[in-house]
Protein backbone atom coordinates (compact mmCIF):
# COMPACT_ATOMS: atom_id res chain seq x y z
CA UNK A 1 0.00 0.00 0.00
CA UNK A 2 1.30 3.70 -0.61
CA UNK A 3 2.19 4.83 2.87
CA UNK A 4 1.38 8.27 1.78
CA UNK A 5 -1.94 7.04 2.38
CA UNK A 6 -1.77 7.00 6.05
CA UNK A 7 -0.32 10.35 5.50
CA UNK A 8 -4.03 11.97 4.69
CA UNK A 9 -6.54 13.66 7.17
CA UNK A 10 -9.74 12.61 8.01
CA UNK A 11 -12.47 14.76 6.11
CA UNK A 12 -14.25 17.47 7.65
CA UNK A 13 -17.28 15.62 7.57
CA UNK A 14 -15.59 12.54 9.31
CA UNK A 15 -14.69 14.89 11.80
CA UNK A 16 -18.19 16.34 12.10
CA UNK A 17 -19.95 12.88 12.70
CA UNK A 18 -17.32 11.84 15.00
CA UNK A 19 -18.01 15.38 17.11
CA UNK A 20 -21.54 14.61 16.85
CA UNK A 21 -21.46 10.97 17.40
CA UNK A 22 -23.99 10.03 20.52
CA UNK A 23 -25.85 13.18 20.58
CA UNK A 24 -29.36 14.40 20.27
CA UNK A 25 -30.85 16.88 17.92
CA UNK A 26 -33.67 18.75 19.72
CA UNK A 27 -36.44 16.45 19.04
CA UNK A 28 -39.16 19.07 18.97
CA UNK A 29 -37.27 20.38 15.50
CA UNK A 30 -36.62 19.17 12.58
CA UNK A 31 -32.40 18.82 11.72
CA UNK A 32 -31.16 21.48 8.92
CA UNK A 33 -28.39 21.15 7.96
CA UNK A 34 -26.05 24.09 6.81
CA UNK A 35 -22.81 21.71 6.81
CA UNK A 36 -22.25 20.74 3.10
CA UNK A 37 -21.98 22.62 -0.11
CA UNK A 38 -24.55 21.12 -2.27
CA UNK A 39 -26.75 22.83 -3.88
CA UNK A 40 -30.42 22.07 -3.70
CA UNK A 41 -31.86 24.72 -6.19
CA UNK A 42 -33.64 22.90 -8.50
CA UNK A 43 -31.72 21.74 -11.28
CA UNK A 44 -32.39 23.89 -14.90
CA UNK A 45 -35.35 21.53 -17.65
CA UNK A 46 -33.60 22.83 -20.33
CA UNK A 47 -30.22 20.27 -18.72
CA UNK A 48 -32.22 17.66 -17.83
CA UNK A 49 -34.34 17.17 -20.80
CA UNK A 50 -30.66 17.41 -23.21
CA UNK A 51 -29.76 14.33 -20.61
CA UNK A 52 -32.65 12.64 -20.88
CA UNK A 53 -32.21 12.70 -25.20
CA UNK A 54 -28.64 11.95 -25.12
CA UNK A 55 -29.18 8.80 -23.45
CA UNK A 56 -27.61 6.52 -26.51
CA UNK A 57 -24.49 8.15 -25.69
CA UNK A 58 -24.04 5.45 -23.10
CA UNK A 59 -23.09 3.14 -25.99
CA UNK A 60 -19.72 4.75 -27.06
CA UNK A 61 -16.67 5.47 -25.66
CA UNK A 62 -16.35 9.08 -24.71
CA UNK A 63 -13.40 10.44 -25.82
CA UNK A 64 -10.82 11.84 -22.71
CA UNK A 65 -10.27 15.35 -24.73
CA UNK A 66 -13.96 15.59 -24.99
CA UNK A 67 -15.80 16.18 -28.05
CA UNK A 68 -15.79 19.38 -30.02
CA UNK A 69 -19.33 20.86 -29.67
CA UNK A 70 -18.66 20.91 -25.36
CA UNK A 71 -15.03 22.56 -25.92
CA UNK A 72 -16.38 25.27 -27.89
CA UNK A 73 -19.44 25.71 -25.83
CA UNK A 74 -16.72 25.91 -23.09
CA UNK A 75 -14.87 28.22 -24.91
CA UNK A 76 -17.70 30.95 -25.70
CA UNK A 77 -18.49 30.85 -22.65
CA UNK A 78 -15.64 31.46 -21.14
CA UNK A 79 -13.88 34.04 -23.63
CA UNK A 80 -17.80 36.00 -22.95
CA UNK A 81 -17.58 35.88 -19.27
CA UNK A 82 -14.02 36.53 -18.79
CA UNK A 83 -13.46 39.17 -21.83
CA UNK A 84 -10.61 37.23 -23.34
CA UNK A 85 -9.46 37.47 -26.70
CA UNK A 86 -9.77 34.08 -27.58
CA UNK A 87 -9.44 30.43 -25.74
CA UNK A 88 -8.25 27.83 -27.97
CA UNK A 89 -10.94 25.00 -27.64
CA UNK A 90 -7.85 21.96 -28.96
CA UNK A 91 -5.51 23.21 -26.90
CA UNK A 92 -6.88 25.62 -24.14
CA UNK A 93 -9.57 23.85 -22.83
CA UNK A 94 -9.93 20.33 -21.02
CA UNK A 95 -13.29 18.81 -20.00
CA UNK A 96 -13.00 17.12 -16.38
CA UNK A 97 -15.35 15.15 -14.72
CA UNK A 98 -15.91 17.63 -11.92
CA UNK A 99 -12.87 19.80 -10.56
CA UNK A 100 -12.20 17.58 -7.45
CA UNK A 101 -10.47 14.97 -9.57
CA UNK A 102 -9.17 17.69 -11.74
CA UNK A 103 -7.77 19.32 -9.03
CA UNK A 104 -6.36 16.13 -7.33
CA UNK A 105 -5.25 15.03 -10.83
CA UNK A 106 -3.55 18.13 -11.81
CA UNK A 107 -0.85 17.99 -8.70
CA UNK A 108 -0.25 14.01 -9.25
CA UNK A 109 0.88 16.43 -12.77
CA UNK A 110 2.86 19.06 -12.05
CA UNK A 111 4.57 17.83 -8.65
CA UNK A 112 8.11 15.98 -9.04
CA UNK A 113 10.60 18.53 -11.05
CA UNK A 114 11.75 19.73 -7.74
CA UNK A 115 13.74 18.89 -4.63
CA UNK A 116 11.65 19.37 -1.72
CA UNK A 117 8.50 20.33 -3.66
CA UNK A 118 5.88 22.60 -2.08
CA UNK A 119 2.24 22.67 -2.56
CA UNK A 120 1.13 26.04 -1.66
CA UNK A 121 -2.45 26.84 -0.26
CA UNK A 122 -4.19 29.11 1.72
CA UNK A 123 -5.26 27.81 5.09
CA UNK A 124 -8.49 27.33 5.58
CA UNK A 125 -8.45 25.45 2.47
CA UNK A 126 -10.42 22.76 0.32
CA UNK A 127 -9.60 19.85 1.30
CA UNK A 128 -8.63 18.37 -2.02
CA UNK A 129 -5.43 20.24 -1.89
CA UNK A 130 -4.28 19.09 1.02
CA UNK A 131 -4.58 15.48 0.09
CA UNK A 132 -3.50 15.83 -3.96
CA UNK A 133 -0.30 17.48 -2.37
CA UNK A 134 0.32 14.53 0.05
CA UNK A 135 -0.02 11.77 -2.46
CA UNK A 136 1.75 13.27 -4.82
CA UNK A 137 5.21 13.14 -2.15
CA UNK A 138 4.86 17.28 -1.63
CA UNK A 139 5.15 19.07 1.19
CA UNK A 140 2.66 21.48 2.11
CA UNK A 141 2.96 25.62 2.77
CA UNK A 142 0.06 26.88 4.21
CA UNK A 143 -0.70 30.68 4.04
CA UNK A 144 -3.12 31.55 6.70
CA UNK A 145 -6.36 33.81 5.65
CA UNK A 146 -7.84 34.29 8.77
CA UNK A 147 -9.54 36.94 10.54
CA UNK A 148 -5.96 38.68 11.77
CA UNK A 149 -5.65 38.84 7.68
CA UNK A 150 -8.97 39.97 6.87
CA UNK A 151 -9.65 36.57 5.44
CA UNK A 152 -6.96 37.26 2.59
CA UNK A 153 -3.95 36.23 1.55
CA UNK A 154 -0.68 38.29 1.95
CA UNK A 155 0.99 36.99 -0.94
CA UNK A 156 4.08 39.50 -0.30
CA UNK A 157 5.11 37.99 3.42
CA UNK A 158 5.83 35.26 1.45
CA UNK A 159 9.69 34.09 1.01
CA UNK A 160 11.25 33.69 -1.97
CA UNK A 161 12.75 30.29 -0.67
CA UNK A 162 9.25 29.36 -0.57
CA UNK A 163 8.07 29.82 -4.30
CA UNK A 164 11.30 28.64 -5.56
CA UNK A 165 10.34 25.26 -3.99
CA UNK A 166 6.74 25.79 -4.60
CA UNK A 167 5.27 23.70 -7.82
CA UNK A 168 1.47 24.28 -7.51
CA UNK A 169 0.14 27.32 -5.67
CA UNK A 170 -3.81 26.54 -5.14
CA UNK A 171 -5.64 30.08 -5.11
CA UNK A 172 -9.12 29.61 -4.63
CA UNK A 173 -11.28 32.39 -5.56
CA UNK A 174 -13.88 33.41 -4.76
CA UNK A 175 -12.47 31.80 -1.58
CA UNK A 176 -14.21 28.54 0.22
CA UNK A 177 -15.00 29.07 3.10
CA UNK A 178 -15.11 33.14 3.63
CA UNK A 179 -15.97 34.24 -0.46
CA UNK A 180 -13.45 36.77 -0.85
CA UNK A 181 -12.05 37.43 -3.96
CA UNK A 182 -8.43 37.57 -5.57
CA UNK A 183 -7.76 40.87 -6.78
CA UNK A 184 -5.84 42.08 -10.56
CA UNK A 185 -2.90 43.49 -7.99
CA UNK A 186 -2.13 40.22 -6.35
CA UNK A 187 -2.44 38.07 -9.81
CA UNK A 188 0.02 40.07 -10.80
CA UNK A 189 2.24 39.35 -8.33
CA UNK A 190 1.77 36.07 -8.41
CA UNK A 191 2.19 35.52 -12.29
CA UNK A 192 5.62 37.55 -11.80
CA UNK A 193 6.64 34.97 -8.92
CA UNK A 194 5.07 31.95 -11.39
CA UNK A 195 7.42 33.48 -14.54
CA UNK A 196 10.60 34.04 -12.07
CA UNK A 197 10.47 30.45 -10.15
CA UNK A 198 8.31 28.11 -12.07
CA UNK A 199 5.65 27.02 -10.71
CA UNK A 200 1.53 26.75 -11.59
CA UNK A 201 -0.85 28.56 -10.51
CA UNK A 202 -4.01 27.00 -9.64
CA UNK A 203 -7.13 28.79 -9.96
CA UNK A 204 -10.56 26.76 -8.17
CA UNK A 205 -13.28 29.52 -9.37
CA UNK A 206 -15.94 26.69 -8.59
CA UNK A 207 -17.86 29.81 -6.73
CA UNK A 208 -17.19 32.23 -9.75
CA UNK A 209 -20.86 32.81 -10.85
CA UNK A 210 -22.49 33.13 -7.27
CA UNK A 211 -22.10 36.75 -6.74
CA UNK A 212 -24.29 40.08 -5.28
CA UNK A 213 -24.53 42.92 -7.46
CA UNK A 214 -23.39 43.99 -11.28
CA UNK A 215 -19.77 43.09 -10.81
CA UNK A 216 -18.60 39.27 -11.40
CA UNK A 217 -15.39 38.49 -9.91
CA UNK A 218 -12.13 38.18 -11.44
CA UNK A 219 -10.92 35.03 -12.72
CA UNK A 220 -7.37 34.34 -13.74
CA UNK A 221 -7.50 34.19 -16.98
CA UNK A 222 -9.11 37.27 -17.66
CA UNK A 223 -6.52 38.82 -15.10
CA UNK A 224 -3.40 37.38 -17.59
CA UNK A 225 -5.71 39.00 -20.44
CA UNK A 226 -6.08 42.60 -18.73
CA UNK A 227 -2.06 42.02 -17.94
CA UNK A 228 -1.00 41.44 -21.47
CA UNK A 229 -0.41 37.73 -20.20
CA UNK A 230 -1.91 36.55 -23.05
CA UNK A 231 -0.36 32.67 -23.55
CA UNK A 232 -1.56 31.80 -20.06
CA UNK A 233 1.65 30.34 -19.09
CA UNK A 234 1.83 29.08 -15.78
CA UNK A 235 -1.74 29.83 -15.46
CA UNK A 236 -4.88 27.29 -15.29
CA UNK A 237 -8.42 28.10 -13.84
CA UNK A 238 -10.69 25.34 -13.16
CA UNK A 239 -14.89 25.52 -13.39
CA UNK A 240 -17.70 23.70 -12.74
CA UNK A 241 -21.46 23.39 -13.26
CA UNK A 242 -22.37 22.27 -9.99
CA UNK A 243 -22.82 25.90 -8.20
CA UNK A 244 -23.36 27.70 -11.59
CA UNK A 245 -26.07 25.31 -12.80
CA UNK A 246 -26.77 23.13 -9.39
CA UNK A 247 -25.73 19.71 -11.66
CA UNK A 248 -23.14 18.32 -8.36
CA UNK A 249 -24.63 14.68 -9.80
CA UNK A 250 -23.69 16.20 -13.04
CA UNK A 251 -19.67 15.59 -12.49
CA UNK A 252 -19.04 18.53 -15.24
CA UNK A 253 -16.20 20.91 -15.13
CA UNK A 254 -13.65 22.24 -17.47
CA UNK A 255 -9.83 23.73 -17.43
CA UNK A 256 -8.56 26.00 -19.36
CA UNK A 257 -5.27 28.19 -19.85
CA UNK A 258 -1.34 27.34 -20.27
CA UNK A 259 -1.38 25.44 -24.14
CA UNK A 260 1.92 23.58 -22.12
CA UNK A 261 0.49 22.26 -19.31
CA UNK A 262 -3.05 20.41 -20.82
CA UNK A 263 -1.36 18.35 -23.60
CA UNK A 264 0.91 16.31 -20.92
CA UNK A 265 -2.33 16.52 -18.22
CA UNK A 266 -4.33 15.15 -21.40
CA UNK A 267 -2.10 12.49 -21.53
CA UNK A 268 -2.44 11.33 -17.75
CA UNK A 269 -5.85 11.82 -18.24
CA UNK A 270 -5.40 9.21 -21.15
CA UNK A 271 -4.49 6.39 -18.40
CA UNK A 272 -6.09 7.65 -15.57
CA UNK A 273 -9.73 6.90 -17.85
CA UNK A 274 -11.60 10.10 -16.45
CA UNK A 275 -13.59 10.72 -19.80
CA UNK A 276 -16.93 12.35 -19.43
CA UNK A 277 -19.52 10.18 -20.19
CA UNK A 278 -21.59 11.45 -24.11
CA UNK A 279 -24.50 12.51 -22.36
CA UNK A 280 -23.33 14.44 -19.64
CA UNK A 281 -21.45 16.44 -22.62
CA UNK A 282 -24.47 17.49 -24.47
CA UNK A 283 -26.06 18.34 -21.34
CA UNK A 284 -23.10 20.30 -20.09
CA UNK A 285 -23.14 21.70 -23.89
CA UNK A 286 -26.90 23.20 -22.39
CA UNK A 287 -25.92 24.44 -19.17
CA UNK A 288 -22.95 26.32 -20.79
CA UNK A 289 -25.02 27.93 -23.16
CA UNK A 290 -27.73 28.80 -20.90
CA UNK A 291 -27.16 32.03 -18.67
CA UNK A 292 -31.03 32.48 -17.89
CA UNK A 293 -30.88 29.58 -15.40
CA UNK A 294 -27.51 31.36 -13.46
CA UNK A 295 -29.40 34.99 -13.26
CA UNK A 296 -31.91 33.20 -11.22
CA UNK A 297 -29.67 31.40 -9.01
CA UNK A 298 -28.24 34.13 -8.34
CA UNK A 299 -31.35 35.90 -7.67
CA UNK A 300 -32.11 33.54 -5.43
CA UNK A 301 -29.21 33.45 -3.79
CA UNK A 302 -29.28 37.32 -2.83
CA UNK A 303 -32.64 36.81 -1.44
CA UNK A 304 -31.64 34.21 0.89
CA UNK A 305 -28.41 36.21 2.13
CA UNK A 306 -30.26 39.22 2.51
CA UNK A 307 -33.06 37.50 4.58
CA UNK A 308 -30.58 35.61 6.95
CA UNK A 309 -28.29 38.53 7.31
CA UNK A 310 -30.99 40.56 8.74
CA UNK A 311 -32.20 38.07 11.42
CA UNK A 312 -28.26 37.35 12.16
CA UNK A 313 -26.92 40.69 12.33
CA UNK A 314 -28.10 41.86 15.76
CA UNK A 315 -26.72 38.68 17.73
CA UNK A 316 -23.24 38.15 16.05
CA UNK A 317 -20.10 39.84 13.77
CA UNK A 318 -21.74 38.72 10.23
CA UNK A 319 -21.47 39.80 6.66
CA UNK A 320 -22.06 39.23 3.24
CA UNK A 321 -19.07 37.15 1.59
CA UNK A 322 -17.86 38.89 -1.78
CA UNK A 323 -19.33 36.10 -3.35
CA UNK A 324 -19.48 32.18 -2.75
CA UNK A 325 -22.63 30.52 -0.87
CA UNK A 326 -20.78 30.55 2.43
CA UNK A 327 -21.15 32.75 5.90
CA UNK A 328 -18.11 32.70 7.62
CA UNK A 329 -19.04 34.16 11.09
CA UNK A 330 -16.44 34.60 14.03
CA UNK A 331 -17.66 33.14 17.55
CA UNK A 332 -17.22 34.24 20.92
CA UNK A 333 -17.24 30.47 22.04
CA UNK A 334 -15.04 27.58 20.77
CA UNK A 335 -16.10 26.46 16.98
CA UNK A 336 -17.14 22.54 18.59
CA UNK A 337 -18.81 24.31 21.19
CA UNK A 338 -20.87 26.34 18.94
CA UNK A 339 -21.49 23.62 16.54
CA UNK A 340 -22.67 20.91 19.38
CA UNK A 341 -24.70 23.41 21.61
CA UNK A 342 -26.70 24.54 18.22
CA UNK A 343 -27.38 20.55 17.65
CA UNK A 344 -28.52 19.93 20.94
CA UNK A 345 -30.38 23.04 21.24
CA UNK A 346 -31.96 23.95 17.76
CA UNK A 347 -31.25 20.86 15.77
CA UNK A 348 -29.13 23.27 13.31
CA UNK A 349 -25.92 21.42 12.14
CA UNK A 350 -23.26 23.91 11.11
CA UNK A 351 -19.74 22.67 10.36
CA UNK A 352 -16.73 23.90 12.92
CA UNK A 353 -14.18 25.94 11.21
CA UNK A 354 -11.21 24.57 12.44
CA UNK A 355 -11.86 21.49 10.56
CA UNK A 356 -11.24 23.38 7.47
CA UNK A 357 -7.96 25.04 8.49
CA UNK A 358 -4.28 23.56 10.11
CA UNK A 359 -2.60 24.49 12.93
CA UNK A 360 0.61 26.85 11.62
CA UNK A 361 2.75 28.49 13.55
CA UNK A 362 0.74 27.47 16.74
CA UNK A 363 -2.65 28.80 15.24
CA UNK A 364 -5.62 27.62 13.56
CA UNK A 365 -7.13 30.55 11.39
CA UNK A 366 -10.29 28.59 10.77
CA UNK A 367 -10.96 28.31 14.75
CA UNK A 368 -13.71 30.46 16.84
CA UNK A 369 -15.20 30.02 13.00
CA UNK A 370 -18.39 28.10 11.70
CA UNK A 371 -18.94 27.68 7.51
CA UNK A 372 -23.08 27.73 7.06
CA UNK A 373 -23.59 26.39 3.66
CA UNK A 374 -27.35 28.69 2.74
CA UNK A 375 -27.87 26.18 -0.12
CA UNK A 376 -31.31 24.85 0.92
CA UNK A 377 -34.11 26.34 0.08
CA UNK A 378 -34.93 30.18 1.22
CA UNK A 379 -37.65 29.19 4.07
CA UNK A 380 -35.20 26.63 5.78
CA UNK A 381 -32.61 29.21 5.88
CA UNK A 382 -34.52 31.35 7.25
CA UNK A 383 -35.80 29.35 9.80
CA UNK A 384 -32.02 27.96 10.55
CA UNK A 385 -31.50 32.07 11.14
CA UNK A 386 -34.27 32.21 13.68
CA UNK A 387 -33.06 29.21 15.16
CA UNK A 388 -29.23 30.10 15.50
CA UNK A 389 -30.49 33.60 16.87
CA UNK A 390 -32.59 32.59 19.67
CA UNK A 391 -29.48 30.01 20.70
CA UNK A 392 -27.48 33.19 20.60
CA UNK A 393 -29.82 35.45 22.40
CA UNK A 394 -29.63 33.01 25.63
CA UNK A 395 -25.78 33.29 25.59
Amino acid sequence: MNPLIHSLHPYPFQKLAELIEGLTPNPEKPLIKLTIGEPQHEAPAIVLDTLAKSLAGVSKYPSTKGELPLRQAISNWATKRFNLKALNPDTEILPVTGTREALFAITQTLVGEKKNALVVSPNPFYQIYEGAGILAGANLHFLPCGAETNYRVNYQEVSDQVWQQCEVLFVCSPNNPSGSITTLEEYAYLIEKAKTFNFTIVADECYSEIYFGDQPPLGLLEACDKLGHTDYKHCLIFQSLSKRSNLPGLRSGFVAGDASILKPFLLYRTYQGCAMPIHHQDASIAAWNDEEHVIKNRQIYTRKFDSVLEILSPVMPISKPEAGFYLWPELNMTDEEFCTSLYQEESVLVLPGSYLGREDNGHNPGSRHVRMALVAEESECVEAAKRIRSFLSRR
